[in-house]
């Protein structure tokens, strides 16, 4: 690829056993610190609700604390599931994130409900809330941009505080050709959430939306991918830590969402399918020591032809998901901020 492989961060706020919640808030909030040292291009946060394994549910709040204990990384939300709110409410939020962090703010959303539909009537009580979603975007877009509503709109004359030199950077999350072709169609920045579909569609979802791209926002596509990737000092130990996300995602096949275990009660028998299920998800895992992550990772960015990537960690100790950053860092060649 002609310009440097950039690379960033997707963080959770995973819920582990033994652990109370409100210290993975906190580990968030260090890790975000961490990984601007590292000299990572951004730390983007997710929205989930009502969900064991996640904790992290309002990553609007979570950004403006590490608005508050950083200065270079950009801060991004991946993402805002929109239908749950008022688009002019979002704008607003942004926007005194933007006051905070003036042009470090990423507005990145998705129609996803982040939850189950129970959780999301309480969110939004309108069970066609979601069909509203590209409307929302538009009327997000103008008002985080500072654009005037048409006459006849009922927000037209209203404007969305605070007004700055800057603004945050709107970007459209998917994982799947949904998404893709919104963002061509407004002109966005694209994210695609290989973690989720474990790489299928993403091929097909970029192809998409630089076909659909017509300049808006930005003047040419531009699109990274979120990877889910583990490097510690030696493969045998990346493999260990492995098995806590290992077991997740196991579970999470027969609907079991529960907090991280460690590594050594994460191990249990599995039955014929879980285990040929479980063997897929190692030979597709993103998993070993820092160089050979690296290798793995500089691969996957030529083959879909993007110039970043976002890395998601889980690990039940923090500090291994602090180290395994560190050595992706150095293996990437990041420079240190």
């Amino acid at each position: 690829m002609s310009q440097p492989l950039r690379l960033s961060v997707l963080d959770q706020s995973v819920a582990c056993v033994g652990r109370p919640q409100d210290e993975s808030i906190r580990n968030t909030v260090a890790l975000a610190e961490h990984c601007e040292r590292l000299g990572y291009e951004r730390f983007w946060l997710s929205e989930h609700h009502s969900l064991p394994a996640i904790v992290g549910t309002a990553p609007e709040i979570l950004m403006a604390a590490v608005a508050a204990r950083t200065s270079r990384i950009r801060i991004g939300s991946a993402g805002v599931m929109l239908p749950h709110y008022s688009p002019f409410k979002v704008a607003e939020q942004f926007r005194v994130l933007d006051a905070l962090a003036p042009g470090r703010i990423d507005l990145g959303v998705g129609r996803a409900p982040g939850s189950d539909h129970r959780t999301a009537m309480l969110l939004n009580p309108d069970p066609r809330a979601s069909e509203m979603f590209p409307q929302q975007v538009r009327e997000l877009q103008a008002w985080v941009s500072g654009q005037e509503m048409p006459e006849g709109h009922p927000g037209h004359g209203i404007q969305a505080y605070p007004r700055a030199a800057t603004a945050p950077q709107l970007w459209m999350l998917g994982s799947s050709g949904y998404g893709a072709q919104l963002a061509g169609h407004f002109g966005m920045p694209y994210s695609f959430a290989h973690f989720i579909t474990d790489g299928e569609g993403c091929a097909e979802a970029l192809e998409l939306y630089r076909h659909l791209f017509k300049p808006g926002l930005i003047e040419r596509p531009l699109a990274n991918i979120c990877v889910w990737a583990l490097a510690a000092d030696t493969e045998e130990e990346a493999w260990r830590l492995f098995a806590s996300r290992e077991r997740a995602r196991v579970d999470r096949q027969t609907g079991q969402f529960r907090p991280l275990l460690p590594p050594e009660q994460a191990l249990r028998d599995y039955s014929p399918a879980e285990e040929a299920y479980r063997q897929g998800l190692r030979r597709k895992a993103l998993v070993g020591t820092g160089e050979q992550v690296a290798r793995k990772l500089r691969a996957l960015a030529e083959e879909l032809q993007v110039p970043e990537l976002v890395v998601i960690t889980w690990t039940w100790d923090p500090a291994a998901q602090r180290r395994s950053y560190e050595l992706l860092a150095a293996a990437m060649g990041l420079q240190p901020g």
